[in-house]
């Protein structure tokens, strides 16, 4: 199975300039725990997840109410926080590389990208564990699991 099989196709992105609070806004309100960050090529150059957000959201800790930490949100931009050393897979790839990636370098997404970098699709853990689900129920590791 490939990871174009499983993966999201239609991914948000972000650039590297934008504020914080308005990825706090779209990881809100879309229920999103992860964010590529694009070039003006619109190359994936980092990628900026929920627990990046939380470590900036250090206002919590000064005591800001919402709109304050909102306001000073508003003043960092994603390439302050994000991750820059992103790992990506291609469309191409096996569901099993991918899981690998994720599992050895402890993350929770990969995003997919084509041979110049660009984004294509997003595959999480719960996209693997969603597949894992549909061929158990399709019958397969039906011995090994019982």
């Amino acid at each position: 199975m490939k990871v174009r099989d499983i993966m999201h196709t239609s991914v948000i992105t972000l650039h590297s300039s934008d504020k914080l609070s308005v990825a706090e806004d779209i990881m809100t309100m879309g229920r999103i725990r992860h964010i590529p960050v694009v070039d003006g090529h619109y190359r994936v150059v980092g990628i900026l997840t929920q627990r990046d957000l939380y470590k900036a959201a250090i206002s919590t800790v000064l005591g800001f109410d919402r709109d304050k930490e909102h306001e000073w949100l508003g003043k960092v931009t994603v390439m302050d926080v994000m991750t820059k050393e992103v790992v990506t897979v291609s469309a191409e790839a096996g569901v099993m590389d991918a899981v690998e990636k994720m599992l050895t370098m402890k993350i929770g997404c990969l995003p997919v990208v084509d041979a110049e970098g660009k984004p294509t699709g997003l595959i999480t853990e719960s996209d693997c564990l969603r597949c894992f689900r549909d061929l158990l129920k399709m019958g397969a590791f039906k011995e090994t699991l019982s």
